[in-house]
């Protein structure tokens, strides 16, 4: 199984749940003939506390790819990047202890220039870093292409379009087909 924990991004708000990348990345699965079931568990709102608090539940299921998009809403709230790379650090150490096999993909998100250069430095470095320090895939950019653009943006701006998404399932898909391919290798 490839769980989406995550945000709203994850879950699609404003749209279907096809239209959500995570069904996105099943398509290209079933496409590819790859043996793999997609959970969506992307929470609008969802901070990386809120993410900690759930993950135990979700492990109980047989995770073969972690893939993590938490981080979001914690800058939003201009909450410390410390505690958030605890909490994003404690999700992988829970998963890796309940499945030693699984494989982590950590979506890498960049802070609003608002909240002052240190900040949004130590924010995208935090991802960077726990990737480095995981062994994890990173995907750089979650919102890499959709970010910014409005008409790939709901009128919040923040939210990506059906077709916004398509864009984030293919940053997604670049990083997550490598590591399903070696991840079936390894287990089959």
């Amino acid at each position: 199984m490839v769980l989406f924990l995550g945000t709203s991004l994850t879950a699609g708000m404003g749209l279907s749940s096809e239209q959500a990348y995570p069904a996105l990345i099943q398509a290209k699965i079933d496409s590819a003939g790859l043996g793999f079931r997609v959970v969506n568990a992307g929470v609008s709102g969802e901070t990386s506390a809120g993410g900690l608090r759930r993950i135990d539940w979700l492990l109980g299921q047989p995770v073969g790819v972690l893939v993590v998009e938490l981080g979001a809403n914690d800058m939003l709230r201009g909450q410390d990047v410390m505690a958030m790379r605890a909490n994003l650090q404690a999700i992988i150490d829970r998963t890796r202890a309940a499945h030693p096999g699984a494989r982590i993909v950590i979506a890498g998100m960049q802070a609003a220039p608002n909240l002052g250069e240190p900040y949004t430095s130590e924010f995208a470095a935090t991802f960077v870093d726990l990737a480095e320090e995981n062994d994890a895939a990173l995907i750089p950019f979650l919102l890499d292409g959709v970010a910014g653009i409005p008409e790939l943006n709901q009128p919040d701006g923040n939210h990506p379009t059906a077709e916004g998404q398509a864009i984030v399932a293919e940053n997604v898909w670049n990083i997550v087909e490598p590591v399903l391919l070696e991840f079936g290798e390894t287990a089959g």
